[in-house]
């Protein structure tokens, strides 16, 4: 069996594509999501997907599924009811947490903190202590733990999280209370933080393991019932579930560490886009994910993307390896309204979701949307996802009408000036993770995908010049493609704590080799044998300095350039963040050892490229409004064009799952890989 199945699931639309190895043939379909069990409708979608391939469900070999379930168990607060065992004195970890208030002066009366997720009726305090050099202080005091351990249980706990202060720099105490709470409590899933995150910072470190306790049996109970459900319909793929950081970790693993898993969705975007870019010849990119309730966005350098440490869910910081991706509350579903304090027109950040969703769609929203002012505009034509999904043009217009008449405004005046503020506040998402990090976004392509981010990907590269414009085949089901190009990964760490002239460069190759040997024996025991491979990181900062930044390096550097190479990218980049350097030592924080082992070997199609003209593609011709003026414009089937065709705007292309608009005085030209390219005509 040749089959490989990416599966994605969205607020809005379930995606999925399959991949036929063996004849380099991809079938796409997209189904409606089911936020109540989104296994139905990822197996709706899997029916839908075999009888389009003309295929059995038997013969897909293996599914790597993107999913939200841990990122929805934490924002809708429905997690599991978590007991949090750590050191005597420490009870309030979570809750004294970082001393952060949002905004200046008066942001902490207006702050609204919500609870942790472990409560402190179920926290214990351990009679124990390892001081930050691992040395034992105080013993365990094992009878006392049993006696918390069993009133927990008594309290109904579904989970079970123990961090112990400076267990980083010694795992005995955590592993000998697990394993007493295993006796005690031997049907709670139990999450020890050394396991999690074997890095200092105690809140941060506290807080990701029980994030992880929080959403674990929700996951694993979603799991195993996918599982058996996927059994049940005749399906004997293998199941990986896609992490933060765009790996893929197995069914097993993610039932364990599901907090790996809270920006699945995201990551498998951009790995997509990476990899399309990549081969059209682009390694330097920005992406725009624009979907019906959000936009993400993300930079990515040199073939890469960029990994954060840290990554936000909800109000919590959580501390997980994570695609550094920016999200903003602007999707096809966004309402745009008229606030009565300041007449001005607002869209976003709420959304008419899925469920009644836009007025265009007919299923009782009347609230007007990004997705209704395309409408009324002409850029999106009536027929969705191939004429499966016919718009309401009418509700559309009488929903931005409505509104318009708020602003004495006609109704092609008003839904410009929605996708205007719309494509606003893209933009100033993409500079967060471009200029404002010291990069020019004039040296970086944009790829535009998402069921509505190639309808704006021109307007918003005209005002951040980011050229040109990259729309790949099938772009609204591209995070389920994503998933599918991705490798398996994994990540061990150590807290190191040394300036330069405390450690030498054998000392960290020392740390690292025993690191790289903890990766090797995660590939085996994993079962991940084709093409692995092992990078470093140290995350680094000056002497006394706060937080860290992170620096890769490799075994070969150290040993013919020693620590210096490392001192000396990262003077260059702490520069290029934050335009100054300092005559300063700097300290290695954590050494790191990324394991990586080969995923799905995808063949994607090159196709010769034809003459410029696009005529036989062109299916019909409307007048649609570009900025005030009414301009005839071409639409063009997708499906049609070839390599090398030229599309100068204003146009408009559809296809099953997006459209794509190109603005007057722009032109498109499809490449070899059947990837639209949008350029200034002057280009």
């Amino acid at each position: 069996m040749s089959f490989k199945l990416g599966v994605d699931v969205g607020g809005t639309f379930t995606d999925l594509i399959l991949f036929d190895e063996e004849h380099g043939r991809q079938v796409r379909v997209k189904t409606p999501s089911t936020p109540s069990d989104p296994s139905v409708g990822v197996l709706a979608g899997i029916e839908k997907i075999c009888r389009s391939a003309n295929i059995s469900p038997g013969d897909i070999a293996q599914i790597m599924h993107g999913t939200t379930v841990a990122t929805n168990a934490v924002l809708e607060g429905k997690g599991a009811k978590v007991g949090l065992i750590t050191t005597q004195g420490f009870k309030q970890i979570l809750h004294l947490a970082r001393s952060w208030t949002p905004g200046p002066l008066a942001g902490w009366m207006i702050m609204e903190k919500p609870d942790p997720p472990a409560a402190i009726e179920y926290t214990r305090e351990a009679i124990e202590r390892i001081d930050t050099r691992g040395q034992v202080v105080t013993p365990l005091d094992e009878d006392a733990l049993r006696t918390d351990l069993q009133n927990l249980g008594i309290q109904g706990i579904e989970a079970l999280t123990i961090s112990l202060i400076n267990s980083y720099a010694n795992q005995s105490h955590e592993k000998r209370v697990k394993e007493i709470a295993q006796e005690v409590l031997p049907n709670t899933p139990i999450t020890a933080s050394s396991e999690v995150l074997p890095e200092f910072r105690e809140y941060e470190r506290a807080l990701t393991a029980v994030m992880n306790s929080y959403v674990r049996p929700k996951v694993s109970q979603y799991m195993r019932s996918f599982a058996d459900q996927l059994t049940a319909h005749g399906l004997k793929a293998d199941v990986n579930i896609l992490r933060s950081d765009a790996g893929l970790m197995t069914l097993r693993m993610a039932q364990e560490r599901p907090v790996y898993a809270v920006m699945s969705g995201p990551a498998g975007g951009v790995a997509g886009a990476l990899y399309i870019a990549k081969k059209a010849g682009f390694p330097h990119l920005l992406t725009l994910d624009m979907g019906g309730t959000s936009t993400d966005v993300a930079l990515c350098q040199d073939g890469s993307q960029t990994i954060s440490r840290e990554t936000t869910l909800g109000y919590f910081p959580i501390k997980v390896p994570s695609v550094d991706v920016r999200s903003i509350g602007a999707g096809g579903g966004s309402i745009a309204h008229v606030p009565e304090i300041t007449s001005a027109l607002r869209v976003g950040p709420q959304s008419a979701g899925a469920a009644p969703g836009p007025a265009s769609y007919g299923q009782g929203g009347t609230e007007p949307t990004v997705t209704d002012a395309n409408v009324v505009l002409g850029h999106l034509p009536p027929n969705l996802l191939g004429g499966e999904m016919t718009l309401d043009t009418e509700a559309a217009h009488t929903a931005v009408e409505r509104i318009g008449k708020k602003l004495g405004l006609d109704v092609y005046q008003t839904a410009q000036g929605i996708l205007d503020i719309v494509n606003e506040n893209m933009h100033g998402a993409l500079r967060l993770v471009s200029v404002q990090r010291g990069y020019d976004p004039r040296n970086f392509a944009l790829a535009a995908f998402g069921g509505a981010g190639p309808l704006h990907a021109n307007a918003v590269a005209k005002l951040i010049g980011a050229f040109p414009v990259i729309v790949p085949p099938a772009p609204g089901i591209l995070c389920a493609m994503g998933d599918v190009c991705c490798d398996y990964r994994e990540e061990f760490s150590r807290t190191v704590f040394r300036t330069l002239d405390q450690i030498t460069a054998p000392e960290v190759i020392e740390i690292l080799e025993g690191l790289s040997a903890e990766a090797t024996g995660w590939l085996e025991q994993e079962g991940i044998s084709r093409q692995q491979r092992i990078f470093y990181n140290a995350d680094m900062r000056y002497f006394r300095q706060g937080y860290e930044l992170p620096m890769t390096t490799t075994l070969d550097e150290l040993q013919t350039s020693g620590t210096a190479a490392l001192a000396e990218q990262f003077h260059a980049l702490h520069e290029q963040l934050y335009r100054f350097r300092l005559d300063a030592e700097c300290e290695i924080v954590n050494l790191r050892a990324v394991a990586l082992g080969t995923g799905t070997t995808l063949h994607w199609p090159e196709g010769e490229t034809d003459g410029p003209s696009a005529a036989h593609a062109q299916v019909d011709e409307h007048r649609i409004y570009f900025d005030g003026n009414f301009l005839t414009t071409p639409i063009y089937d997708r499906a049609k064009l070839t390599p090398g065709n030229r599309l100068p705007g204003p146009a408009i292309v559809t296809e099953m799952d997006s459209t794509t608009v190109v603005l007057p005085d722009y032109a498109a030209e499809v490449d070899r890989y059947a990837n639209i390219l949008i350029r200034p005509r002057e280009q």
